[in-house]
């Protein structure tokens, strides 16, 4: 398909004013502006008649799929709040793609999203990257695992606290996962050793600590929700004892210690900006936070955290950054490539870039404005809107 005559935003690349992306099959074949379109192209047309073309939106945390819209306990399976830590709960045996979300998602431009376990033990399970589209879930996945959950603060402490369990305290929570981070440490080398010589016995295998291990190797992120500074400086100090790949999750305080994060190289996903102060450690909440920490040099993407801000508004989550200072196309960037970056899958999404997947979403004008509608959205080139 031919994508022609809109404005083109690239995401790695200057906005083309008047211009058009070719794709071929399920990838992006060419990008370019209207005078260098071919000319010899017989193929269906698709006419952005002036509006905006930009990459498939990627929410890089949600809980879609893992929280049925409207259905109670029945369809919650993101938080297995019967053990402070559960490594080795796997998103993908939790995900239903059924759940009308997905629709609400793609037809909002929504194409991408890392979704998974919630915040109600201190080490949660892993996370999975899917498209919004699709019947079963393997069929969806971009990546798997694609984060170890860890979470911090308050909610771990109102679970517990509740079952008069450890940990009701963030000290606590702290010391299960260093715990396990060290128990997983031994388990590995006892693992190496047995590889290594002969008559080495391996471990007994254990689920949670094999689950523990791509993290503690760097292979995939650690996503630790944190709202209050002292839980980020915590979860900073965490992953430097570890030497954990940390991605801070929410990071509502985060504009208060930029400095740390700059230093030790840490992004944030942040969000959700559309919601109240709904429990006390957000009470320093601002949407002036993403802003003000992309002036400060850390990199940022934009989140709804879905449900808790329907996933369809993800764009004016990022319009309501923009207009409280973070510039409009780094805006967009927050929501397409470094979503896709913060994610682990910007080497197939969040940009439109030749030999990427063909996620696009054509909308009637700039789609952070608040009245920009959404005409055209494609999913692996498959026209889904």
């Amino acid at each position: 398909m031919l994508i022609q005559n809109g404005v083109v935003h690239p995401m790695d690349a200057p906005v083309i004013p008047n211009g058009y992306v070719l794709l071929e099959g399920s990838k992006i074949k060419a990008v370019g502006p209207m005078e260098e379109c071919p000319k010899d192209w017989t193929g269906p047309v698709l006419d952005a008649a002036g509006g905006h073309i930009v990459p498939g939106f990627v929410d890089a945390h949600c809980h879609l799929g893992m929280c049925g819209d409207g259905l109670g306990f029945e369809s919650e399976d993101d938080n297995e709040s019967t053990d402070p830590c559960t490594p080795h709960l796997r998103a993908l045996d939790g995900l239903n793609p059924m759940d009308r979300c997905f629709r609400e998602a793609r037809e909002a431009g929504v194409t991408t999203v890392l979704t998974g376990p919630g915040s109600g033990n201190p080490i949660n399970g892993q996370g999975l990257v899917v498209k919004t589209v699709g019947r079963w879930a393997e069929e969806m996945v971009v990546r798997e695992p694609a984060s170890l959950k860890l979470a911090l603060g308050e909610n771990p402490k109102s679970v517990y606290n509740e079952r008069k369990e450890t940990p009701i305290t963030r000290m606590g929570t702290a010391a299960i996962i260093r715990a396990e981070c060290s128990k997983a440490l031994e388990y590995m080398d006892k693992q190496n050793k047995a590889d290594a010589e002969e008559d080495t016995d391996p471990p007994d295998f254990d689920p949670k600590l094999e689950a523990m291990l791509p993290a503690l190797r760097g292979e995939v992120p650690v996503h630790i929700h944190a709202h209050r500074a002292d839980d980020i400086a915590t979860a900073v100090r965490l992953a430097r004892e570890f030497g954990l790949k940390l991605v801070v999750v929410h990071g509502t305080e985060a504009h208060l210690l930029p400095e740390l994060l700059v230093r030790e190289h840490i992004p944030v996903i942040t969000g959700p900006i559309l919601t109240d102060r709904s429990k006390p450690e957000l009470v320093n909440s601002t949407p002036e936070n993403p802003a003000l920490l992309a002036k400060a040099g850390v990199e940022i993407a934009i989140c709804t955290d879905h449900p808790v801000i329907p996933i369809q508004h993800l764009t004016l989550c990022a319009a309501v950054a923009a207009r409280s200072g973070l510039e409009p196309e780094e805006a967009l960037k927050a929501i397409t490539l470094n979503g896709a970056r913060l994610a682990g899958v910007a080497d197939r999404v969040g940009s439109l870039t030749p030999g990427k997947d063909a996620d696009v979403v054509v909308t009637d004008r700039h789609p952070l404005d608040w009245m920009s509608r959404v005409e055209y959205v494609l999913i692996d080139g498959v026209q889904v809107k």
